[in-house]
């Protein structure tokens, strides 16, 4: 098997992201599916995982290759907190099982990518905060948080990763034009690890703005 890019997802599930929100999510997250599926190296290495948070925080797309990966319709209460922490917590664990590190005989997985989608903040700030430095610890080839929406807190994303973009709505060509830059950002990430350089990211469409 060939070294793997591993790109996880963690999907804000939480009630404010009923009704348009949450439809809007799902076509552009099936977008980004359907565009990484015309890369020929994404279609070699990448591999996705999905996970959602609202009150529970489930694996909803297991780590699977981008060839073998089926849409799912993602779905959220009507109501309820948002447990960022805990989502953080979900996929540190994720991580540490799945990563295939190199050895002297082999070489190990490229730094796995991750990307945080939310509209609000943590409801579970404490354990949010205490999960940080043990991200950082993973070495991620690259954190991107989203923050969508007028009620989206960027301070917290901010303590997580300097890769921060604000979307003022979460309607569906917002989201679509989010998870197009997703799209360039992966393909940038799949090319740049090969060459051993840091991973930048694409500069982003009009509709979001880098939180410096």
């Amino acid at each position: 098997m060939g070294r793997r890019l591993l790109a996880y997802f963690l999907l804000d599930t939480s009630g404010s992201m009923y009704g348009e929100p949450i439809q809007a999510l799902n076509n552009g997250f099936n977008g980004l599916i359907s565009m990484l599926r015309t890369d020929p190296q994404a279609m070699d290495s990448l591999y996705i995982s999905v996970i959602t948070f609202d009150r529970d925080v489930k694996n909803i797309i297991p780590l699977v290759d981008l060839a073998s990966f089926n849409p799912i319709e993602i779905k959220c209460p009507e109501s309820g907190p948002t447990h960022t922490g805990e989502a953080l917590e979900c996929v540190y664990n994720l991580v540490s099982r799945e990563l295939i590190k190199g050895s002297s005989d082999r070489k190990g997985d490229w730094k796995p990518l991750l990307f945080i989608f939310t509209d609000g903040k943590p409801s579970d700030l404490q354990k949010y905060r205490s999960f940080l430095p043990k991200i950082k610890s993973l070495d991620f080839g690259i954190i991107v948080g989203c923050a969508a929406g007028p009620k989206a807190e960027v301070s917290f994303l901010t303590e997580l990763t300097h890769d921060v973009v604000k979307l003022d709505t979460t309607d569906s060509n917002t989201l679509t034009t989010f998870f197009k830059w997703v799209s360039s950002s992966i393909e940038a990430g799949n090319k740049s690890q090969g060459t051993g350089e840091a991973m930048t990211l694409p500069p982003p469409p009009s509709e979001l703005n880098i939180v410096l």
